[in-house]
């Protein structure tokens, strides 16, 4: 599957999980002609080098037992980078690995993420798999 198609599965798939948007990141000019930048961790050209945030973003629920409250459900945000089905990631290739390094950041801060080449690949980002 091309990356589109495989980005429409993970969607249907994701759907019956929680919340999932597409993340946009670039930079256009508004109409006086200054730079306006969007899109997660795109607050600047060099930041926009180092680590490139994810295709997609979503929050996942999760339920858990605190000891305070009893059980609750708490929303942890969610990372994925669509890719083709036969993609395999290869160290080294400054795009991928500045979309690893946003990942390795989110999971470090208790969040979700990591690159999709099928549905089943977001249970095992997840943990539910």
């Amino acid at each position: 599957m091309n990356e589109e198609a495989v980005t429409s599965h993970v969607r249907l798939a994701y759907a019956d999980i929680g919340p999932l948007w597409r993340n946009n990141v670039g930079v256009l000019k508004d109409q006086r002609g200054v730079p306006v930048r969007f899109g997660l961790a795109n607050e600047s050209a060099n930041m926009n080098r180092e680590i490139k945030s994810s295709d997609w973003i979503g929050i996942t629920p999760v339920t858990a037992y605190l000891q305070s409250c009893g059980w609750v459900t708490l929303g942890v945000f969610t990372a994925l980078e669509m890719k083709k089905t036969d993609w395999q990631f290869k160290p080294g290739d400054p795009h991928t690995d500045a979309q690893a390094k946003f990942h390795a950041l989110v999971r470090e801060a208790g969040g979700f993420a990591g690159f999709v080449t099928k549905p089943e690949d977001i249970h095992s980002i997840i943990r539910r798999g």
